[in-house]
């Protein structure tokens, strides 16, 4: 027997070394490094049933590629579609991380019961029982889905072969583990060569497979950090659990754009989707009350209608609270010393506190004015008409910039029933004859003169 052969790596990062040391050089954790057993045999993971030998790829002109869409297999979920680019692509490795108890495996196992393709589910957390009462909950009529309870890579390729699916789910990459490395499941070194297989397989098949990933206390995806370079996709699953609805985003796409946004609502029979994602993000109320405003934004091509609230309240303490939910911190407080400074308004010895709803995060500087509005509304204690609504970017002199595809923003507002909507005076307006009120605004001052007088 060949002498076994260990070696060390971060628990964190994933860097490797020769040796034992308490501290990480690359990332700088203490007490993560551990010894792994990395011994291999001379074999290979993944043996498709085939006699005829691969050709060594040869290099090409770029005109002589094929430039033709990848053609894309529908899963049936127009909010997962979305956030693909269109479809999973075949042949691709998915990867998708979320909170534990936040609907990972709900979401897939629901998706793989409404595919019309022949779909592997392939489970190391959970019996066949336990997946079973929870399809009956989401779709009792499956008739494409297989389920397999097994951890060991060589089985499951086993299997495969047997069933021949067309798309490949596992669930979850950290409880697999290979013959070819001794090392525990869940270490660096099985979710890196288990990976290895799953990529090796799915490119030399054409079967797309999806893995759902564990992520650590601080939110990021757990094993290397080279696991999240190899798949083709990440996507990361977030909400909140006391909360009803489910945001799904790609990190990395290499078959589409990374802004697309998907939203879910958990419900008793599993997720539903979210086509209008304004009616959660905007509260529905009879009276008008002070400190709201509408903003319009942008989550990749998908224009949202969020509400922005402020409070602003007499300092109790010395020193003023500054506190944001959803909205960059450091930008709140450059939009207060903009009022402070080129409006006129104290704010300086009064807390201010400002949160998005619908338990989102917004970074696009569009929502700016909404944000100014809602401040100055709560701090004037004056209402905003529940009908306008707001999209410009604030300058540090005062000034409302103008933001990117405007009329996407106008159309959507027009469509929500808003009645007037706030851009920026130097925005180039291509829509004509709409049915919605433009207001055109160039300081800060011309939007406080238009709703407080």
């Amino acid at each position: 027997m060949a002498k076994i052969k260990t070696s060390f790596f971060c628990q964190s990062c994933g860097n490797q070394y020769a040796k034992w040391q308490g501290q990480c050089n690359a990332c700088k954790e203490w007490n993560t490094i551990v010894e792994e057993i990395i011994q291999k045999e001379e074999k290979t993971a993944w043996k498709p049933d085939t006699s005829e030998v691969k050709k060594a790829s040869r290099p090409l002109k770029i005109k002589e590629i094929d430039s033709t869409q990848e053609i894309r297999m529908d899963t049936t979920d127009s909010e997962l579609n979305r956030v693909l680019g269109g479809g999973i692509v075949p042949g691709s490795l998915t990867l998708l991380g979320g909170e534990p108890g936040i609907g990972k495996s709900t979401l897939l196992l629901q998706i793989s019961l409404k595919l019309p393709y022949k779909t592997l589910y392939v489970s190391g957390e959970e019996s066949q029982k336990q997946i079973k009462m929870r399809a009956e909950r989401i779709t009792p009529n499956g008739d494409n889905c297989y389920i397999l309870t097994e951890t060991k890579t060589q089985n499951i390729f086993r299997q495969i072969q047997e069933i021949e699916p067309e798309i490949v789910i596992i669930d979850s990459i950290q409880t697999l583990h290979t013959d070819y490395i001794e090392s525990s499941p869940g270490s660096i070194s099985q979710i890196r060569e288990t990976t290895a297989e799953l990529i090796k397989f799915a490119k030399e098949t054409n079967v797309p497979v999806i893995l759902i990933g564990h992520i650590t206390k601080d939110g990021s995806i757990a094993g290397p950090k080279i696991l999240e370079h190899m798949v083709d996709t990440v996507l990361q699953f977030e909400g909140d659990r006391n909360h009803v609805y489910r945001i799904l985003r790609s990190l990395k796409n290499r078959f589409g754009s990374t802004a697309e946004l998907g939203i879910y609502e958990m419900q008793g029979s599993g997720l539903r989707e979210v086509s209008n994602p304004s009616e959660i993000l905007i509260s529905h109320k009879n009276e008008e009350l002070s400190g709201t405003a509408i903003a319009s934004t942008l989550e990749g091509m998908r224009p949202l209608m969020i509400e922005i609230q402020a409070l602003v309240s007499t300092a109790v303490y010395g020193t003023p609270q500054r506190s944001t939910t959803g909205y960059n911190a450091k930008r709140l407080n450059m939009i207060l010393a903009v009022l402070e400074k080129r409006a006129g308004f104290r704010l300086g010895a009064k807390d201010v506190f400002l949160n998005i709803t619908g338990g989102i995060s917004v970074d696009d500087p569009a929502i700016d004015l909404a944000v100014v509005a809602a401040i100055l509304s709560s701090n004037e204690d004056i209402s905003i008409n529940k009908d306008f609504c707001f999209a410009g970017e604030v300058g540090l002199s005062g000034e409302i910039r103008p933001v990117n595809r405007v009329d996407q923003r106008i159309q959507e507002a027009e469509k929500l029933g808003f009645s007037t909507i706030f851009v920026s005076k130097y925005n180039k307006i291509s829509l004509k004859n709409t049915g919605i009120k433009i207001r055109l605004v160039a300081k800060i001052e011309d939007v406080a003169s238009e709703l407080f007088g």
